[in-house]
């Protein structure tokens, strides 16, 4: 158990983060979704019932669809984009261990067993991490709809006002709003973490150059 904790512990430690948050944001939105009912005379709900509405189904994957986006996008960006003295990105001018060919080690016993096999399922795999990436994004993107339209469906009922579609909550600027102001943050803090990562450093931190690395130097 000693030697999976410290094997892990990075991954776990991030997922009792993430435990933590979503505990946090659950409670604190439960109270919020409460005072509004309070103020307009409605009954409160439940904690479990909470967990089904749109104020809360609407809020976490609005945010999960900008983090899965930014992601799947800095992956495929990376491939074909390059930042010189960027310890994110590949060597401009240099083979890099990414662009090798995974058939040239078919016959390496350490190998994946997709790259065994070869055939369509090497190139699946090969693509594997922006494919799932990608998925996570539809996903998400998909119930961040349900939930926003859920959200607004329970203000039209407060309201005394119609009921809307998925298909009308898509093409209003509400939802569209939503994405964007999350969009453009993810964007930005990665963007930034690419261009400081070229001048500063995390002694110890495998998203850093080594500290006496040149500016100039790219690549891991």
């Amino acid at each position: 158990m000693r030697q999976f904790l410290r094997n892990n512990g990075l991954s776990i430690s991030l997922l009792a983060l993430f435990l933590v948050s979503l505990t946090g944001q659950a409670l604190t939105g439960w109270r919020t979704h409460g005072e509004e009912l309070r103020l307009h005379e409605l009954p409160e709900i439940g904690l479990v019932d909470y967990l089904r509405t749109g104020h809360f189904l609407s809020a976490t994957f609005e945010n999960w669809e900008s983090e899965f986006l930014q992601m799947a996008a800095y992956v495929v960006l990376t491939v074909f984009l390059f930042q010189k003295g960027s310890s994110e990105s590949k060597k401009p001018d240099e083979d890099n261990p990414e662009d090798e060919t995974p058939e040239s080690r078919r016959s390496d016993p350490n190998a994946p067993w997709p790259v065994h096999r070869g055939g369509l399922l090497l190139k699946l795999y090969s693509h594997s991490l922006s494919l799932v990436l990608v998925a996570l994004f539809v996903l998400s993107f998909w119930l961040h709809l349900t939930g926003s339209t859920r959200r607004a469906n329970e203000e039209a009922l407060q309201h005394h006002q119609p009921m809307k579609t998925m298909g009308e909550m898509l093409a209003g600027p509400e939802f569209w709003y939503e994405s964007f102001q999350n969009w453009q943050s993810e964007f930005l803090s990665i963007a930034v973490l690419i261009v400081l990562g070229i001048y500063l450093r995390e002694r110890g931190s495998p998203e850093s150059k080594p500290v006496a690395a040149p500016h100039a130097t790219t690549g891991h």
